[in-house]
């Protein structure tokens, strides 16, 4: 059976700024209705980012298999290049030459707050891109992109029978609660962390033990809390890994998907499809940038061994 995992969301070039104050000491809470500020950002740099971008290149590090679904514009070439170069697929990756890649302006604070703006681009054309001409998989995962190539791709996965999950990040506001539930119904898991979960529930209603019964797995992740598995009616609690340094935040949830996809495309179980998810989280906000962290599958087996005293 195949191991292949299709990696449907954004390809983006990310633009990150560093303000070494903290954001909450800028904004007035009663005059949050007229903001009006400006953040002086000594450190600029550009990055390769997009969430199926990050998560194909984690996933591609431990020996895994994506192939990515997703738009990019005129200035793909680079980061075609790039991605041929790791071993990574682009023979399903849509070019709209009257667009410009999807961009990311990301500004994160001394406490590793983020305020992002978001240029959509080419992405927006992701329905245009069908599912069905990526061949056969034993798993998806739909990653925030074009609203409308998210739904569609919901709805061609599952007419296809092809696992997914659903993972809405920011694009979550995009949705009302049919659609929301209509995901849910879809999906076999949804990924989501605590703020997205609270607004997952308030939008449909429903209660997070609802959510979990109409999935195999619901997975909430809490930052520096660790995370949740919510499986056959029972919660597995997944630990932090001590990260060795908290440099660059952008990306972890990325990296962490592609240790649970790895987990399934292996049948590793929930418990160690978590924790290898939360290793990978560590091992990324420890390097600036979301596709610059450097592993082996072997050097993961070690450090995963090390941290929880068995080899998966």
């Amino acid at each position: 059976m195949t191991k292949t995992s299709l990696i449907c969301g954004s390809l983006a070039t990310d633009t990150i700024m560093q303000f070494p104050g903290r954001f909450g000491e800028s904004l007035l809470a009663d005059q949050l209705h007229k903001v009006n500020v400006s953040f002086l950002v000594p450190t600029m740099r550009t990055e390769f980012g997009g969430c199926s971008g990050n998560i194909a290149y984690s996933l591609k590090m431990l020996g895994g298999d994506p192939r990515i679904v997703g738009v990019m514009g005129q200035d793909s070439a680079a980061y075609l290049e790039r991605l041929q170069k790791l071993g990574i697929s682009t023979a399903n990756i849509l070019i709209k030459a009257d667009s410009y890649n999807a961009q990311c302006f990301v500004t994160a604070d001394a406490d590793n707050n983020q305020i992002n703006a978001f240029h959509p681009g080419a992405m927006s054309f992701a329905h245009e891109n069908p599912i069905a001409n990526a061949g056969p998989a034993k798993v998806a995962i739909i990653s925030p992109d074009g609203d409308q190539g998210m739904l569609k791709h919901a709805a061609d996965l599952a007419e296809l029978g092809i696992p997914f999950m659903f993972d809405p990040g920011q694009q979550l506001p995009r949705f009302d609660g049919a659609q929301l539930i209509d995901f849910i119904n879809k999906a076999t898991y949804v990924s989501a962390n605590d703020y997205e979960m609270e607004m997952l529930m308030e939008r449909t209603g429903l209660t997070l033990p609802e959510i979990a019964s109409r999935l195999d797995a619901l997975i909430v992740t809490r930052g520096e809390k660790g995370s949740e598995i919510y499986t056959d009616g029972k919660r597995i609690d997944i630990p932090v890994v001590a990260a060795k340094e908290v440099l660059d935040p952008t990306g972890c949830g990325d990296a962490y998907r592609a240790g649970l996809l790895f987990g399934i495309t292996n049948d590793l179980g929930w418990e160690t499809s978590g924790r290898l998810a939360s290793l990978l989280g560590a091992i990324k906000i420890a390097t600036q940038g979301a596709q610059n962290h450097v592993f082996t599958p072997e050097s993961i087996a070690d450090q995963f061994e090390a941290a929880f005293g068995y080899r998966y």
